[in-house]
C-alpha cells in the first residue's frame, strides 16, 4: 500500500488531496485566512450566560459569538480560571503549573455558579464556524504534538487504547511519568508505540515549548486575541498521518515545499526527501488524476466500476445514501439474496470513503439493499465497521433494522467538503447544468464494457457527437487510438460514427442490424 499526498496550493486556498494506491482517499481544504481552526487556543471574554441552555456565548473575534457548554469546562475549569487571571494581571509569571490546584467543579453544576458576563477565560477551538454557527469551544486545553499529546492541569498518562501490548503500554507510561512536567497531563498516541526514548523526549519538548508560547502571548492579553494556534492543515495531517506508507508529497508551490521540509525534519527527518516540488505545464490535480476522481466521487450520483451506484442526499442535520445495484445485474450462478449481499457489501466500502472524502457528519442514513437472511444483515455490520475502522473521526454504526437502513453518527468538526461538479450545458446557452464532460469517455467504456458482458456482442456500433468521435478514433496512447484500446479489452469490433445531430454528450449504442441497444 503507498500513500501519496497531493497539495495543490493558491492565494486563496490550499486543497491537499491524499491517494491510496491513486485512489482519493481524503480532499481537505484550508482557507489562508482561516483563523479560527480546530484545535485555535483564545483568551475570549464571556459575553451571555444562558441558564437554560447551561451555556453561555463567548467572543472569541468571529463574526458570531462562539458556544460553550458547562460540560465542556472541564474539571480542572477553576484551575484554568486562576491561572488564566494571574497570568493576564500579571500575578503570575510563569509558565510552571508547580502549584495546587483548585477544587474540581460539580459535573451537574449550573454555568451561572463558575461564570459571569466579561469574565476573561481560556478556550480551544471544538469545532470550526458551520453554516450560521460560530465556533463551537471547550475548555479542557490539550496541545497534540507527533507522539503525545499534552494535557495543562493534570497528572494523568493514558495510553491509545489500539496499542494492545501490555509491556509496551506500561513501558510508555513509565517513561512518560518519569519526563513531564508537573501539572500536566499526556495522551501517548498510537504511533508512539515501539518509540525510543529520545524521539519521545524531543516531542514533550517541543510540546512544553509551545505551552511557553502560549504563556507568553497570555500575558498582558487582552480578549478576543489567539494565543496558540494549531498546525497548518498541511503540518497538522503529516503530524497525524505520516507513517512509512508516504511515498511522495507533491507540492506545486516551492515556498510550501520548503516550510513543510522544515516540519518533516522535526518529526522525520528520513522523510525530507519525498517532498517534491512540481513546476509542470499541467495543473497539479489534473496531472496526478485527482480532478477527474474529484469530478466522480463529489456528485449526487456515484457510480462503482461494477455498474453498482450510490445516491447521495444532504440535509442541514441529516444525509441520506440510496444503494442501487444499477447494471451490475444478477449473476446467473447467484440467488438474488447472494446478488443483495455482494452489492451491499460493495457499497459499504464505497459509502466508508465517501464520508471520509466529503467529511460527512452528523446522522448518516444508508438504504441498503433489503436481505431476508439475519446472517447476512449481520456480515454487512461487521464489514461496515471493518471499513470504517480507519476514519479518524469519532463514529457510531447501528446494526442494519429490519428495513435495511443502517445509522451512523458521525462526528462533525469543520464544514462538510462540498464540490459542484456539475457543468453549464454548452448546447443550451448556459442555462441548464449537465454532468462533469470529464467523465464523459469514461461512461461510455463502462457502458460498453457491460454490453459486451452481457449481450455477448462481438460487433458494435457507438453513436457520438463529431467532437467526441475525433477523441476516441485519435487520441494516441499505448494503442494507435482508444477505439482500438476498446476493441483489445472488449474482444469485439468496435465503430465509432460522428452523428451531427447528437448534442455533445449524446451517444447511443447499435447492434449488427443496426437497432438501438436498450439497457
Amino acid at each position: 500500500m503507498s500513500v501519496d499526498l497531493i497539495i495543490d496550493s493558491s492565494p486563496r486556498e490550499v486543497l491537499i488531496a491524499i491517494l491510496r494506491d491513486n485512489r482519493l482517499l481524503e480532499l481537505h481544504k484550508e482557507k489562508n485566512n482561516n483563523n479560527f481552526s480546530v484545535g485555535d487556543i483564545y483568551l475570549a471574554k464571556v459575553k451571555k450566560i444562558m441558564p437554560g441552555l447551561n451555556a453561555t456565548f463567548v467572543n472569541v473575534g468571529y463574526e458570531r459569538d462562539a458556544f460553550l457548554h458547562y460540560l465542556d469546562l472541564g474539571p480542572k475549569f477553576n484551575s484554568f480560571v486562576k491561572y488564566t487571571k494571574g497570568v493576564v494581571g500579571g500575578a503570575h509569571n510563569s509558565s510552571s503549573l508547580d502549584f495546587d490546584f483548585e477544587p474540581e467543579i460539580d459535573k451537574t453544576g449550573k454555568i451561572e455558579k463558575v461564570l459571569k458576563t466579561n469574565d476573561q477565560i481560556l478556550v480551544q477551538i471544538a469545532k470550526e464556524p458551520i453554516s450560521t454557527k460560530g465556533p463551537r469551544l471547550s475548555s479542557e486545553i490539550s496541545i497534540a504534538g507527533r507522539y503525545l499529546v499534552l494535557v495543562p492541569f493534570s497528572d494523568k498518562v493514558s495510553v491509545s487504547q489500539k496499542i494492545k501490548d501490555v509491556d509496551e503500554r506500561e513501558r510508555l507510561v513509565r517513561l512518560i511519568k518519569s519526563i513531564k512536567p508537573k501539572g500536566f497531563g499526556v495522551i501517548v498516541r498510537t504511533v508512539a508505540k515501539n518509540k525510543k526514548v529520545a524521539d519521545l523526549h524531543a516531542d514533550m519538548n517541543d510540546l512544553t515549548n509551545r505551552w511557553e508560547l502560549c504563556f507568553q502571548n497570555l500575558q498582558n492579553g487582552h480578549a478576543p486575541k489567539k494565543v496558540l494556534g494549531e498546525l497548518d492543515r498541511t503540518s497538522a495531517l503529516l503530524r497525524d498521518l505520516l507513517n512509512n506508507d508516504f511515498n511522495n508529497i507533491h507540492v506545486n508551490d516551492e515556498h510550501l515545499a520548503n516550510e513543510i521540509k522544515t516540519f518533516l525534519k522535526t518529526i522525520a527527518p528520513d522523510k525530507e526527501k519525498i517532498v517534491k516540488n512540481y513546476t509542470g505545464k499541467m495543473p497539479i490535480f489534473d496531472n496526478f488524476g485527482v480532478e477527474k476522481q474529484i469530478k466522480s466521487l463529489f456528485g449526487r450520483n456515484v457510480t462503482l466500476k461494477s455498474g453498482v451506484y450510490l445516491i447521495i442526499e444532504h440535509t442541514e442535520a441529516l444525509h441520506v445514501i440510496d444503494v442501487n445495484s444499477g447494471q451490475r445485474g444478477k449473476k446467473k450462478d447467484s440467488t438474488q439474496e447472494q446478488n443483495a449481499l455482494e452489492v451491499n457489501l460493495e457499497a459499504a466500502e464505497e459509502i466508508a470513503r465517501q464520508l471520509r472524502l466529503r467529511d460527512m457528519g452528523g446522522i448518516v442514513v444508508v438504504d441498503f439493499i433489503d436481505m431476508k437472511e439475519a446472517e447476512n444483515r449481520h456480515l454487512l455490520y461487521e464489514k461496515m465497521k471493518e471499513f470504517m475502522k480507519d476514519d479518524r473521526a469519532k463514529h457510531n454504526i447501528l446494526p442494519p433494522s429490519k428495513f435495511g437502513l443502517v445509522q451512523i453518527t458521525r462526528q462533525r468538526v469543520r464544514p462538510e467538503m462540498e464540490i459542484k461538479t456539475a457543468e453549464k450545458c454548452p448546447c443550451c446557452g448556459g442555462s441548464g447544468e449537465v454532468h462533469s464532460t470529464i467523465l464523459l469517455v469514461d461512461e461510455i467504456e463502462n457502458n460498453l464494457r457491460y454490453i459486451t458482458q452481457q449481450y455477448k456482442s462481438k460487433k458494435l456500433q457507438i453513436n457520438v457527437h463529431p467532437y467526441v468521435e475525433a477523441y476516441i478514433n485519435k487520441r494516441k496512447g499505448f494503442f494507435s487510438s482508444l477505439r482500438k484500446e476498446w476493441e483489445h479489452r472488449m474482444k469485439c469490433s468496435i465503430e465509432v460514427v460522428p452523428t451531427t445531430a447528437y448534442s455533445l454528450l449524446e451517444y447511443r449504442f447499435i447492434d449488427v442490424v443496426g437497432d438501438e441497444i436498450l439497457f
